[in-house]
């Protein structure tokens, strides 16, 4: 890993520690621009617009991400030995990061926005935002097994969407009126940082063909 990759990660680490902090110092009120957003995500659900919302939205949570999270270590291997460690290896960090994201939210314990707003389903508490950490950590998988199998301009591309796909997920929980904006950038920094995590961690256990400057879920 890159000294700036670590640098970054860092930045991120610290952006969350205080985040974290400035929520529960606050008993989970809403912090600049979460109001302003959230009105505004209120205000503008056209009937095509909400369908596409709740569409996305659906993407991030149950088997599909850690279905994916397989797939990005089958992507990632190169024979039948590093498919199945890489593909076990995505999995552990996917599984393990919603361990302790869970932890995190449920020692926080902050309240979603008012019911009335909502327009989808939600439960547990809000942050940070667990859709956006899930389809935060599942992208980064897959552009590292994107990727790894190839840097042509068509692989960048593919990650390109990947990473907009992330994002629009955690997005969507905002516009659907169940999480705060800090929810979800609160999930993105968690996420940002527990992939790095997981690079250092099993980096000297990858092989040399499987390493890339994108994170690495290893073996």
């Amino acid at each position: 890993m890159t000294r700036a990759r670590r640098v970054g990660a860092a930045v991120c680490l610290l952006l969350f520690v205080l985040l974290t902090v400035a929520v529960t110092v606050r008993d989970g009120a809403p912090l600049p621009g979460d109001r302003a957003s959230h009105a505004w995500a209120s205000a503008h659900r056209p009937p095509v617009a909400l369908a596409t919302a709740r569409a996305i939205t659906a993407t991030g949570t149950g088997a599909l991400p850690y279905l994916l999270a397989v797939g990005a270590g089958l992507l990632a291997g190169r024979d039948a030995r590093q498919r199945l460690c890489a593909a076990a290896g995505a999995l552990a960090v996917l599984a393990l990061g919603q361990a302790v994201r869970y932890g995190v939210m449920n020692a926080v314990a902050r309240p979603r926005p008012a019911m009335a707003d909502w327009a989808t389903h939600a439960s547990g508490h809000s942050f940070p935002s667990g859709h956006a950490t899930t389809a935060a950590l599942t992208a980064g998988l897959l552009v590292w097994g994107v990727t790894a199998r190839s840097r042509s301009a068509s692989a960048h591309l593919t990650a390109g969407l990947i990473l907009l796909w992330g994002a629009a997920v955690g997005l969507s929980r905002v516009y659907l009126g169940v999480h705060w904006l800090t929810d979800v950038l609160g999930g993105w920094l968690f996420a940002a940082v527990w992939l790095t995590l997981g690079t250092l961690v099993t980096a000297r256990h990858v092989p040399a063909e499987m390493r890339h400057e994108e994170p690495v879920p290893g073996r």
